[in-house]
């Protein structure tokens, strides 16, 4: 198991990824890079598995898998490692988004949203409902705390599942051209979206001395990413 020393050790797992990558940081959030291409500055906490609080009652929370919070902006990780080259993607809005205001500041978030309901947006790969969720509910906490937000989608494009059967290559494809078109859709909105796959952050921290030992149990335990 690497590093971090959490007892999620299952290999295939995504939620074993994050607590094991991420958790190491939890007593010392200032080792934390600012991830690549995200306006955040040094970490204060770092947390894992955060539930968001929406301005509703009686709906259903959007969690994220790891909350970074530093004096000037929070940061919501949205992790994915084989889960968006599986099907049964969330199609459909539960929560009243529509009975409230979001400002001007979320209008492209709202643009989506309401093209995902009427089936003129669809992905195949990408959890968009989910993500539009977070977003929602990172701002809604941002400005509680009165901080920026920036929802980072952190993906893995791994060649092989688990049991080492090939990732069929054009569904990963498929996936980064998904990712982009969302990215371009809500570009320029009070929550900052920045796609950023695990192999990339790995190779940010493996260019930092104290961070080598860390990256390299993530990379032994967890493989292709």
């Amino acid at each position: 198991m690497p590093a971090a020393g959490l007892t999620l050790d299952s290999p295939d797992s995504s939620a074993a990824l994050v607590a094991n990558t991420f958790g190491w940081f939890l007593d010392r959030p200032r080792q934390l890079l600012p991830f690549p291409g995200v306006p955040m500055g040094l970490p204060e906490t770092v947390e894992l598995g955060v539930e968001m609080q929406l301005p509703m009652r009686g709906v259903r929370h959007p969690r994220l898998d790891a909350v970074v919070t530093t004096p000037t902006t929070l940061v919501g990780v949205a992790s994915k490692r084989y889960q968006t080259f599986r099907p049964a993607k969330a199609v459909a809005f539960t929560e009243p988004f529509d009975a409230r205001d979001w400002g001007p500041g979320m209008g492209r978030f709202g643009a989506i949203r309401k093209a995902l309901t009427s089936g003129q947006q669809t992905f195949g790969h990408l959890d968009a409902v989910t993500l539009v969720k977070q977003a929602y509910a990172l701002r809604t906490q941002a400005v509680k705390r009165a901080r920026g937000a920036v929802l980072v989608y952190l993906h893995a494009e791994p060649q092989s599942w688990g049991n080492g059967k090939p990732v069929e290559p054009a569904a990963i494809a498929r996936h980064r051209a998904e990712v982009s078109s969302f990215a371009l859709a809500v570009k320029g909105d009070d929550v900052t979206f920045v796609a950023l796959t695990w192999a990339e952050l790995l190779a940010q921290w493996s260019k930092t001395p104290a961070l080598v030992v860390h990256t390299a149990a993530v990379r032994g335990w967890f493989g292709g990413l």
